[in-house]
């Protein structure tokens, strides 16, 4: 038995289950008292946009859209995010049995692994997989979808194209749902992160993938791009969800991170 070892537990997120539970009640709380249109709850995403940094930056803005994927009850989750740590050509996918998160371990869907890596001549790189981008959506995951399998995988150098076809390959599955990771602009002062981040976020509410290419400075940008591809291709709708910098949480105006999250549906 394969297990993928939690790398950042502790770092990006607590190492506690019951930690992880009260910043999910916490944020949930929040999110309750301050949107109005109850309506948004209900939605039921094929697939969600969400950002990896420290939970105590950007939890709440991923907890949003992991809460509403949820409601898709997905039999299958596959993450896809960026290599931060190794230089990579092309996308990973991870080869092991079971994911750990403090919750408990995710089993990976096999299946869907074997099937990726002979449709798409994908490989396995285990120095890719000690990744933050991937392994901070999975704690979220066990906790709104404790049932559900999960696969992983991590691109470098990689076409938008081909992670497009990854997409629309894996969500012509209704059972399947797909969770892009990325965070926005890093270390500007907030004026030019809101504006280089108003790109991105034009780009994925209008599916316009050419708009990333005029500013946009976020980390997954290639999966991003083959996100709003598919999205087109398969005729789903973006829904903004949420917007915020590092500075909400540590007050510093002078350097922050931009989080976004979206859901796209049918």
């Amino acid at each position: 038995m394969r297990i993928r070892e939690s790398a950042v537990a502790g770092q990006f997120y607590p190492a506690s289950k019951e930690e992880i539970r009260q910043m999910i009640d916490y944020f949930n709380k929040l999110l309750d008292e301050n949107i109005k249109d109850k309506e948004i709850f209900k939605i039921r995403p094929r697939s969600i946009i969400a950002p990896h940094a420290g939970y105590i930056y950007s939890g709440f803005t991923a907890n949003f859209a992991h809460r509403l994927l949820g409601n898709r009850d997905a039999k299958t989750i596959v993450v896809i995010g960026p290599s931060h740590r190794v230089y990579l050509s092309g996308t990973s996918v991870s080869d092991y049995d079971f994911y750990e998160t403090p919750f408990g371990n995710l089993k990976i869907d096999r299946e869907v692994v074997e099937d990726l890596k002979e449709k798409f001549s994908l490989s396995f790189y285990p120095e890719a997989h000690h990744e933050h981008s991937t392994e901070v959506q999975m704690p979220f995951i066990k906790f709104y979808n404790p049932d559900a399998l999960v696969v992983e995988l991590v691109y470098g150098d990689e076409s938008p194209l081909n992670i497009a076809k990854i997409i629309e390959y894996l969500l012509k599955d209704p059972k399947i749902a797909v969770v892009i990771s990325t965070d926005l602009s890093h270390y500007y002062d907030i004026e030019k992160a809101n504006m280089l981040d108003s790109i991105c976020l034009k780009a994925v509410n209008e599916l316009d993938p050419s708009q990333l290419h005029r500013g946009c400075e976020a980390c997954g940008k290639i999966g991003v791009e083959g996100m709003i591809i598919a999205a087109k291709d398969l005729r789903l709708k973006p829904i903004l969800l949420d917007y915020r910098t590092s500075a909400d949480a540590s007050g510093d105006t002078s350097q922050v991170v931009g989080y976004m999250s979206a859901a796209f549906v049918e």
